[in-house]
C-alpha cells in the first residue's frame, strides 16, 4: 500500500460521489484517485488505477456492485490487491451475505457517520475486515444455525482438513479473531508482540484460504470453531 490510502469511488449518483470525495479528501492519509458510475467502469478503473480500496455501491446500472466485487477480488487473488468496502442504503441480508461471498472486506450502511466511513477505509486498507456490530451479530446468527455449515473451504478442501493445518497457536488466534479482538488485544491476551500476532493471523488466513478477518469470522462460526456465547 502507498503512503496515502488510494480510494476509488463507485456509485451511480454523482452527488453521492461528490459527498464522499469531500469527506475523504480532507484527510491527510487518503486520496481519491477516481470515480465510477457503474460496476463495469469500476472494474476497469480498478485494473487501471490499482487503488488500495474500492468504495462500492450495490445497486448500479448494468454490472451491479456485487458482480463488480466478484470480478475485482478475483483479479486481486494475490496479496496486496484492492480491498472492496461495500457501502449501501439497503440493510438487506441477501446483499450482506452476497457481498461476503463475493470477497468484500467490509460492509457498511450509508446511514453511518463520516468518521465511521473514514475509519472503515483505513481498516480495510491495512488488510483487516470490517462489519458494523449489528451486521456481525446477523452473520453469527445465520452461521450458528444447525446445518448451516457449508463443509468445504473456497479451494475445495474440507473445513476439517484445513483446520488440521493450523498450529495450536494459530487456532487460538483464529478463535480470538472470531470474537472480534484486534491484533493489539490478541497480543495482550496471549502475551505476544503485535508483529507476532499479525504473522499468526496471516498464516491462519493463508492456510484456510481466506482473504481477511471478515471471512475468518464467517468461517469460524460456519464450521463450529466458535459458537455464540462460547
Amino acid at each position: 500500500m502507498s503512503e496515502k490510502v488510494r480510494v476509488l469511488l463507485a456509485d451511480d449518483h454523482h452527488l453521492v460521489r461528490t459527498g464522499f470525495r469531500v469527506i475523504l479528501e480532507v484527510e491527510d492519509d487518503i486520496e481519491v484517485v477516481g470515480e465510477a458510475a457503474d460496476g463495469e467502469r469500476a472494474v476497469g478503473m480498478t485494473r487501471a488505477l490499482r487503488p488500495d480500496v474500492v468504495l462500492m455501491d450495490v445497486e448500479m446500472p448494468g454490472v451491479d456492485g456485487l458482480a463488480a466485487t466478484r470480478r475485482i477480488t478475483s483479479d486481486a487473488a494475490e496479496p496486496g490487491g484492492p480491498a472492496v468496502l461495500i457501502l449501501t442504503t439497503f440493510d438487506r441480508d441477501d446483499y450482506l451475505f452476497a457481498a461476503l461471498a463475493a470477497g468484500a472486506s467490509g460492509f457498511l450502511l450509508k446511514n453511518g457517520t463520516p468518521e465511521a466511513l473514514v475509519e472503515a477505509i483505513r481498516v480495510v486498507a491495512r488488510g483487516d475486515g470490517l462489519l458494523a456490530p449489528e451486521l456481525t451479530r446477523r452473520v453469527i446468527a445465520t452461521f450458528a444455525r444447525p446445518g448451516g455449515a457449508a463443509g468445504t473451504t473456497a479451494d475445495g478442501r474440507t473445513a476439517e482438513a484445513a483446520l488440521r493445518d493450523l498450529t495450536p497457536r494459530e487456532r487460538e488466534v483464529l478463535v480470538l479473531v472470531a470474537g472480534g479482538a484486534s491484533n493489539a488485544e490478541i497480543a495482550v491476551a496471549l502475551h505476544l508482540g503485535e508483529a507476532t500476532v499479525k504473522s499468526h493471523v496471516s498464516r491462519a488466513l493463508g492456510k484456510l484460504g481466506l482473504r481477511d478477518r471478515v471471512q475468518a469470522v464467517v468461517f469460524a462460526y460456519e464450521h463450529g470453531v466458535v459458537r455464540p456465547g462460547g
